[in-house]
């Protein structure tokens, strides 16, 4: 199952293997979906969003920084570390689409957004010189998160296809202050 190619260059295994709270504790997380459902999200995902970026800028400049959250997962983000004190992720499982269709205890989805989403980055490249070139090409994505210049960015692809950007203030809250020209650019691209 882990060799499962989910476009033309991504595996289950790279999505489901990268995040760094994952390989801190893999020995005790299982990182896998368990509906199938999100396997067709995130195959889409790489179809729609990833393929196109990585035929451009190259696979080996790709580095794809966080993928699918499993349930398991999500409970190792939520803890803190026993020697920083400090929790191991920031997630919201609720909104950011990283744990794409899977299904909680009540049989309720995880988020009710549906679709997939990861966090990468392309090396030697500008975070904002990539966000300008997705609306550039006009990817259809859901949601794009901009956390700096030379950080990864977040990106989702699901039916909503809203082509909504956030970026963070220093305390992490969302806001669209400072990212004007890109909130208008996809909002006429969705047009």
């Amino acid at each position: 199952m882990l060799d499962i190619k989910l476009g033309k260059y991504l595996t289950l295994f790279e999505f489901c293997h990268c995040s760094k709270t994952y390989q801190k504790y893999d020995r005790e997380i299982d990182p896998l979906p368990k509906n199938p459902e999100t396997i067709k999200a995130i195959e889409q995902l790489n179809q729609f969003i990833i393929d196109p970026i990585i035929d451009n800028f190259g696979r080996d400049r790709f580095k794809l920084t966080y993928g699918f959250c499993s349930p398991n997962l999500k409970r190792f983000l939520n803890k803190k570390d026993p020697i920083t004190n400090i929790k191991n992720g920031r997630i919201d499982p609720s909104r950011d689409q990283h744990m794409a269709h899977e299904i909680n205890k009540n049989g309720n989805y995880f988020c009710k957004r549906l679709g997939a989403a990861c966090d990468f980055l392309i090396e030697d490249l500008d975070s904002k010189s990539l966000v300008n070139w997705i609306l550039e090409k006009q990817l259809p994505f859901d949601s794009l998160y901009f956390y700096g210049s030379s950080r990864p960015i977040h990106i989702s692809y699901g039916p909503q296809h809203k082509r909504d950007i956030w970026t963070f203030t220093a305390s992490g809250v969302p806001t669209k202050k400072g990212i004007e020209s890109w909130v208008k650019l996809a909002k006429e691209i969705k047009k």
